[in-house]
Parts: C-alpha cells; sequence; structure tokens
C-alpha cells in the first residue's frame, strides 16, 4: 500500500482524538441546566446547557451523543480494523479504510461548522484536517485504471448504481422540501444555517448520483466511488438511526418520513456492501496487480 506509514500515523491520530471527543462529548457535564432562548428569527429554542455542548439546542445535543455513540462503539473499531487489513494489501480492506475515512471526513466538517463554539473546536479542526490528508492518501492507493478488474462480471451494477441515485434523489428532494416549507425550516434553531443539508445537497447528492451513473456505466471511478459511498453510508445511516432513537427517547419530536427513509437506507446499504465485498474476486486481484 502506498504511504503506508503516513497513512498507519494519520488513522492512528484520527482514532485517538476521536475517542477522546466521543467521550467527553457523552460523559462532560456541568453548566446552568436547560433553559430557554429566543434565536433571532424569533423562534423559541430549548438549550441544553451542560457539559461540552452547552450551548448548543436539546435536539441537536440529542443527535449528537448519538452519533458520539456510534463513533466510539462502531465507527473507531471499523477504523481500526480496515487499517490493519489495508496495510497487509487487502483490497477489501483499502476499501473500508477509504469509505470509512469518507464517514470521518463527513463527521468532523458537520462538528467544526455546526458545534456551537466549545474548548474542543481546535481538535475538531484538527480532525478535520487529519480526515482530509488520510482520505485522499486513501483514494491515491487504488490504481484506478484497473479497479473494474477487482469485481467479478456478476456484480449487480444496476441494482447498486440504482440504489446510489435514489438514495441521492431522495435526500435531495427531503431536504429541499424542508428548506422550501417555511421561511424559518424546521431544524434551524438558534443556528446560523443548515449544515447538515448543505454538506448532503452539496457533497453526498451531486457524489453519489456521479458514483451511480458511473458505475453503471463500467467506468472505472464507477467502482472506486461507489464502494466509497457504500461503506461510509453504512457508517453514516447508522449515526443517523441511533440519532432518530435517541431523539424519540428525550421526546424530541422526529419526522417518521425521516425515520422511515434512513431505516431502510440502513437496510439496503447493508445488503449492498454484502454484495460489493462477495464480488471482490480475490484471485483475479493477485494477477492483475495493485
Amino acid at each position: 500500500m502506498k504511504n503506508k506509514k503516513t497513512i498507519t500515523l494519520l488513522v492512528l491520530t484520527i482514532a485517538v482524538l476521536s475517542a477522546f471527543v466521543n467521550i467527553v462529548g457523552l460523559i462532560s457535564t456541568g453548566g446552568e441546566g436547560q433553559h430557554d432562548f429566543t434565536a433571532v428569527t424569533g423562534e423559541k429554542v430549548q438549550i441544553y446547557g451542560e457539559g461540552i455542548y452547552k450551548n448548543d439546542s436539546i435536539s441537536v445535543v440529542a443527535q449528537g451523543k448519538a452519533a458520539d455513540l456510534v463513533t466510539l462503539v462502531f465507527a473507531v473499531p471499523l477504523l481500526l480494523v480496515a487499517l490493519v487489513l489495508a496495510t497487509r494489501n487487502s483490497f477489501r480492506g483499502r476499501l473500508l479504510l477509504t469509505g470509512t475515512l469518507g464517514y470521518f471526513l463527513y463527521t468532523y466538517v458537520s462538528y467544526v461548522f455546526l458545534w456551537s463554539y466549545n474548548q474542543l473546536f481546535l481538535v475538531y479542526v484538527i480532525l478535520m484536517s487529519l480526515s482530509i490528508f488520510s482520505f485522499v492518501l486513501s483514494m491515491m492507493t487504488f490504481n484506478t485504471s484497473k479497479i473494474s478488474q477487482k469485481f467479478s462480471d456478476k456484480l449487480p451494477r444496476k441494482f447498486l448504481g440504482g440504489f446510489q441515485i435514489f438514495v441521492a434523489v431522495t435526500i435531495a428532494l427531503m431536504w429541499l422540501g424542508r428548506i422550501f416549507e417555511s421561511k424559518v425550516p424546521f431544524g434551524l434553531e438558534h443556528y446560523t444555517t443548515l449544515v447538515i443539508q448543505a454538506m448532503d445537497l452539496g457533497i453526498v447528492v451531486p457524489v453519489a448520483l456521479l458514483s451511480g451513473i458511473l458505475l453503471i456505466k463500467k467506468k472505472p471511478y464507477g467502482y472506486l466511488l461507489s464502494s466509497v459511498i457504500i461503506i461510509k453510508g453504512i457508517t453514516m445511516l447508522a449515526a443517523i438511526c441511533a440519532m432518530i432513537v435517541n431523539s424519540a427517547i428525550e421526546g424530541i419530536e422526529i419526522s417518521m418520513v425521516e425515520t422511515v427513509v434512513f431505516s431502510l437506507f440502513t437496510l439496503l446499504a447493508v445488503f449492498s456492501l454484502v454484495i460489493l465485498l462477495n464480488n471482490v474476486e480475490l484471485k483475479k486481484y493477485r494477477e492483475v496487480g495493485k
């Protein structure tokens, strides 16, 4: 694997720092407790008032703590397992590593721009930066001209490509519907903009559309981008499902449509990953090289 030592150092640093911020986010205490706040839009917002997230709304903290938990118990271990496999030059390991790094990149970009400023801000920035460089270096370990040869001819490209296109269109319609439904979109609360919706509409939706189309057309980048989108999608969707569950437990109003949509997407993403990895032909991979 190219740049093995650099990638290993970056990934291990991400794992340690991420575990640290996740634990702090889950167990930190102190503060004046829950209180009301009037946003510039006139909306009444309930502020969490405790721990590292004391200046954030109750609904966002419920989602954020769920993300912290999923990252700590699922994403960090998956990242370390993927790193071990990737350093052994496992093609599947490199796919897992790249996809998981995509999740960490998405997560810490959102942490930098969504959370109200707190003592962990610089750590979030470091994690975002490390994730960017690790993701790019991991993508560079693939020989895109030969990547299609690593997969079986039986790979259901139309199903996997169609699934990504469907996810992209559904997310776009869901977020656009929220944005246009009123002058003050649901979920804006006391924040200045819709960070997650901006990231999804500006990055996730276009990449998912592109990768789906390229995969159906048997283009090399279609195989690579689809692998990244599906693997990243599982970790991200697992976090979203945990957010929905935690929000419901906290008594926060949730959208049943979004609950059903994201739950279905999670099941389909896991199914797609199983199909994808089962269609990696290891013998052929050894023959064509890296």
